[in-house]
């Protein structure tokens, strides 16, 4: 995608969000927080990003009542011109019988892709997850019905759980299973910790790991990642 196209389909994307949470925010405030950080790989679903690369990402993310929508970029090396990938998504959060619901959209563009790659795709998202004393576990699925490069359709199913020990650190980790129309279907874990250093940074140490053999992308690593949110 050229940086042109990017900037059209982001603002369109943002511009539909902006119009989806404007019932809420007419009577809601708007709260904006930003974040900032960078990390020694940029893991996406088990996949290094970044050719087993440090990454430096950040965002910012709007929320209205339940409503929410943001922007958020990083720097990518898929071995050919393309640069970075930058998030636009929106949705809405609330609950019920306990539980918390998160539905929502996913655009992922991908800058100066080249033409041929067809990396850019959306996707939708429903997740849920519910509290247990210091813990939290749940589940989420997501759904593209054009994925990133030769596959179409494609679903993420992922469960997940976290556990606060201490004041400050939480232990969390996730089991997800990527099918795929064209590729290989496969499946992915993680677990780590994260550290509250002040009430603005964190440091998180995480191990990522799959079931696929003999491609260097996906084989077991271990991350850590400091990020600021203001």
């Amino acid at each position: 995608m050229s940086v042109a196209k990017f900037r059209m389909a982001a603002l369109a994307i943002a511009a539909g969000l902006v119009s989806l949470a404007a019932p809420a925010s007419a009577q809601t405030d708007v709260d904006v927080a930003f974040n900032v950080g960078v990390v020694s790989d940029y893991v996406f679903r088990g996949a290094s990003q970044t050719d087993e690369e440090p990454a430096i990402q950040g965002g910012i993310d709007l929320t209205a009542g339940g409503f929410y929508a943001g922007v958020w970029g990083s720097n990518v090396d898929f071995f050919d011109d393309t640069d970075a990938e930058v998030d636009v998504y929106g949705g809405f959060r609330g609950e019920a019988g306990g539980f918390a619901l998160d539905g929502g959209v996913i655009y992922y563009a991908y800058v100066n892709e080249p033409g041929a790659a067809d990396y850019s795709y959306t996707e939708f998202k429903l997740a849920a997850s519910r509290a247990v004393g210091p813990a939290s576990v749940g589940a989420a699925v997501y759904y593209s019905p054009d994925f990133f490069g030769v596959d179409e359709t494609a679903t993420y199913y992922e469960v997940n759980g976290s556990f606060a020990p201490m004041d400050k650190l939480t232990v969390s980790g996730a089991v997800g299973q990527q099918t795929l129309d064209v590729s290989d279907d496969y499946v992915t874990w993680n677990i780590g910790a994260t550290y509250a250093l002040t009430d603005n940074l964190a440091i998180d140490v995480r191990y990522h790991d799959t079931d696929v053999d003999g491609v260097a992308a996906y084989e077991d690593r271990i991350v850590g990642g400091l990020k600021v949110v203001f």
